[in-house]
């Protein structure tokens, strides 16, 4: 398929949802809690049939969904694994998902997988290939598909251009969206002392399809993209920059471990919701 182009990657905005974590899932069925669409992770469902897998059909049969997977590891050299993409295709056309996510990162090498989402080399020749693969991906999906900006605890060295420039060259490259995650911005910032703000006024709004919210861990040497906890002040702060750089979008609050109760979880959705509103300056009616 070609890629949507335009103001947030030629998507519709949704609004401010949350992800769909199994904690929830049956609670979310029974009292249909007032959200404009639910996140899920295919990797939790691809391998699975029974109640899992009818819990999340039953979800999304109520509600927009999109999918945001962990496995695929866009950038590795690794050839991409022909079965996992079938098995997500799948998923996807199940659910009617309305678009798929993974992360800019590596993951895959010499026959082994990492559970870790591994920084990719900011250079020319990095752009060319996660770009290629990029493009075969969102074909065999057959939906627009985003790449989201990952938190990192070292920078590979040699690099050719900036996090920033290296991400709008793929970006541009592969004809793609970006997922933007605010809070792995801040993260950043602090482990290795770039400008959050820079990063964000630097790259194309047009192509930004979605926003991750999250917390982290702050230990003092070293800041851990956690998402087990509530979203800090400074995070929040960055959002607000983020929407007033890009426009209404469609932003998710992720919070997968250490999960609180669903009445919480939306308690900072709404959060999330209010400095939305503010700055776009009205709610987003979710996709029929």
């Amino acid at each position: 398929m070609s890629a949507n182009t335009g103001r947030n990657y030629g998507l519709q905005p949704l609004g401010v949802g949350v992800g769909l974590r199994r904690p929830h899932i049956e609670q979310v069925i029974a009292e249909t809690p007032d959200l404009p669409f639910f996140e899920f992770c295919p990797e939790n469902y691809m391998d699975r049939g029974g109640k899992a897998r009818r819990n999340l059909l039953a979800v999304a049969e109520r509600y927009p969904t999109v999918s945001h997977g962990v496995g695929l590891g866009i950038g590795s050299v690794a050839e991409l694994d022909r079965v996992y993409l079938q098995r997500l295709k799948t998923l996807i056309e199940e659910t009617g998902a309305l678009w798929a996510s993974d992360h800019l990162c590596w993951n895959r090498a010499d026959g082994r997988s990492s559970n870790d989402l591994l920084p990719l080399p900011f250079t020319e020749a990095c752009v060319r290939h996660t770009a290629a693969r990029i493009r075969e991906v969102r074909d065999f999906l057959d939906v627009p598909f985003l790449v989201e900006n990952i938190s990192t605890y070292t920078i590979l060295p040699d690099p050719e251009m900036s996090e920033a420039e290296f991400t709008n060259a793929v970006l541009e490259e592969a004809d793609c969206g970006l997922l933007l995650d605010v809070n792995n911005v801040y993260v950043n910032f602090r482990n290795h002392g770039t400008d959050p703000s820079a990063f964000i006024t630097a790259i194309d709004p047009d192509r930004v399809g979605q926003m991750h919210m999250a917390g982290h861990d702050d230990r003092g040497h070293v800041v851990v993209d956690t998402h087990g906890a509530p979203v800090r002040d400074e995070v929040w702060a960055l959002f607000r920059e983020a929407l007033e750089h890009t426009g209404p979008t469609t932003v998710l609050l992720e919070w997968d471990s250490n999960i609180p109760s669903l009445g919480r979880l939306l308690e900072e959705a709404a959060s999330a919701r209010v400095i939305y509103d503010d700055v776009t300056g009205a709610a987003v009616v979710a996709a029929s």
